[in-house]
């Protein structure tokens, strides 16, 4: 309270140059906690005091109207200290007796108190003068009622998160986010848009308290030919250069015939930890869930939470006392992470009921892997395990990758195989397999941060048909994908899936467009590492991201 009481006196001194001027504030030096203390001290002594001198009076039949020097000090200081404490533990109010604050400088009190009470600004963050916030806030015209929502939002009346539950409308509530962040932080989301975006479509789905979205480019790569049929593929990517460099190995496997692809695994992964109280019950329960006697009743009871998924297998690791269960099942045409957590919770309270003694610790435990580079996904995979292959003929490498077979054979021997080994790779042993699915992922409404696992990539290159022709194959074990659920509903993500013909459930057979689109993800992977590679053995790699991935704009002119 007297930090807020000093900045108001200060700012009005430094307005009305009246430094001079007295203030009830300036007879008090202390800081105001002591000063309270010193008031209550005071108080309930000046009251005891005054209590113990009635007893006596009453006692010595004195009249109570009868006072002496001490009696009537004891009186003021008690009117003194009340005053004081009902001033709400302050001097405000015995300076608004004494010294009235002018019009202008009550209103420039009632500012200090406002800002003291707002979120606080980072540093880094905070606005160079009041103007610059009315500049900010200037620029997006508001309704009276929204402005007064803004308000209770900027003061912390009214929760952000909880907007679109009490307005029930998701795009008034984004902007009004929107305009108290600005007026928060003092800084312009000018250029992020908030038109253009269904904020129903991603409520309780894809975002929480948005302000807006984010906008990527979307190139189109290929057509790609694979398996005989022609895709378009849409890479959503920042990066120059990527996409051209991924449409030229298109191009090459285009032009030698295409590229052919085998899905031999499709299980998603979930693996729950829990404990007993010796190890030999959590190898007792490893030994149980392994038998394959018991594999149907578990089948049972996973599979009943859910239409689509399909328990295939059961793997165990034990730690001490600690199990490690790996569920893996197949999921239709979802990503499937929600489909196998509900089964595995199915199965987590069947087994409960079996063993008492056992103490889940967690439904996912790490051994899944998800979302992390694990060597159990590189051996055992999770979600879709694809391989792809093409064979380029000779003269192809030398016109359109501008390069040899024997050049691309010996770097990739040399830098994806051995480079690899000697720099520790897990699941790494490619050029830039992340950077095609990464792009893959964005466009088309995947988990973007499963592209660790997803990117897991061994590219070959050998020299074939006496060493005329370039056998490149990719292995992929973890392409984790879905054409239903998350971001794949989203309008654009939706458009980029319709594109590649993958858009939804497949009602005809279940889990065919999601595999077809991890088939799709690896045929572009295999594009991008046989135009990267060729790049590198050519020399020219350093020359195309100049020419490609440099901006010529003058970004000292971009508003911050």
């Amino acid at each position: 309270m007297e930090g807020r009481l000093r900045q108001s006196k200060s700012k009005a001194s430094a307005t009305a140059d009246e430094s001079s001027s007295l203030k009830a504030s300036d007879a008090v030096s202390l800081p105001v906690y002591l000063t309270n203390a010193f008031f209550f001290t005071v108080f309930f002594s000046v009251v005891y005091f005054l209590l113990l001198r009635w007893r006596e009076k009453i006692r010595n039949s004195t009249p109570l109207h009868v006072v002496s020097l001490s009696d009537i000090g004891a009186i003021v200081t008690f009117v003194a200290s009340f005053i004081y404490l009902v001033g709400f533990f302050g001097i405000g109010f015995v300076q608004s007796i004494i010294i009235p604050r002018a019009p202008d400088e009550e209103d420039e009190f009632e500012q200090v108190m406002v800002k003291e009470d707002s979120p606080k600004l980072p540093c880094a963050a905070a606005p160079k003068s009041d103007d610059d916030i009315l500049k900010i806030c200037k620029k997006i015209e508001v309704s009276a009622d929204d402005e007064e929502i803004i308000k209770s939002v900027v003061e912390g009346k009214i929760p952000s998160y909880a907007l679109e539950s009490k307005l029930g409308d998701c795009r008034r509530a984004a902007a009004i986010r929107r305009e108290a962040l600005q007026r928060n932080t003092g800084k312009s989301l000018e250029g992020l848009p908030l038109e253009g975006l269904d904020y129903e479509s991603i409520l309780g789905q894809c975002c929480e308290m948005p302000v807006g979205y984010v906008q990527i480019p979307v190139g189109i790569a290929g057509p790609l030919l694979l398996d005989e049929c022609e895709y378009s593929v849409p890479m959503a990517t920042t990066e120059g250069c990527l996409v051209a460099s991924t449409n030229r190995g298109c191009k090459a496997i285009y032009a030698s015939g295409g590229a052919t692809s085998s899905l031999y695994r499709d299980a998603m992964t979930r693996a729950p930890v829990v404990r007993f109280g010796s190890a030999k019950r959590a190898a007792e329960l490893k030994l149980f869930l392994e038998d394959p006697l018991n594999f149907e009743t578990l089948s049972l009871v996973f599979n009943s939470s859910s239409r689509f998924g399909r328990l295939q297998s059961i793997k165990c690791a034990v730690a001490g006392k600690n199990l490690y269960i790996r569920f893996s099942c197949s999921t239709g045409d979802a990503m499937g992470m929600n489909m196998v957590s509900k089964g595995v919770q199915n199965t987590l309270d069947f087994l409960t009921n079996q063993f008492p003694d056992m103490d889940v610790m967690g439904i996912s435990g790490n051994y899944c892997s998800d979302k992390k580079p694990a060597a159990v996904n590189w051996i055992e995979g999770r979600g879709k395990s694809v391989v792809c292959e093409a064979v380029i003929q000779g003269d192809i490498v030398n016109k359109v990758l501008k390069t040899d077979v024997a050049s691309l054979v010996e770097l990739n021997m040399l830098k994806n195989l051995t480079g690899s080994a000697v720099a520790g790779a897990l699941g790494g042993f490619n050029a830039h397999a992340s950077n095609i699915v990464s792009a893959i992922y964005i466009a088309t409404g995947q988990d973007p941060a499963q592209n660790i696992e997803s990117s897991h990539c061994i590219t070959m290159m050998e020299a074939v048909n006496d060493g005329k022709d370039l056998h490149v194959s990719v292995t992929m074990p973890c392409i984790e994908v879905g054409t239903v659920g998350g971001g794949t509903q989203l309008a654009s993500q939706s458009a980029c899936l319709n594109l590649l013909g993958v858009k939804g459930a497949n009602k005809e057979a279940p889990g065919s467009n999601a595999r077809l689109l991890a088939t799709i993800v690896a045929g572009s992977v295999l594009a991008g590492e046989l135009s990267l590679m060729s790049a590198i053995a050519a020399g020219q790699l350093v020359k195309s991201h100049m020419k490609y991935n440099r901006s010529n704009k003058d970004v000292a002119n971009i508003k911050s």
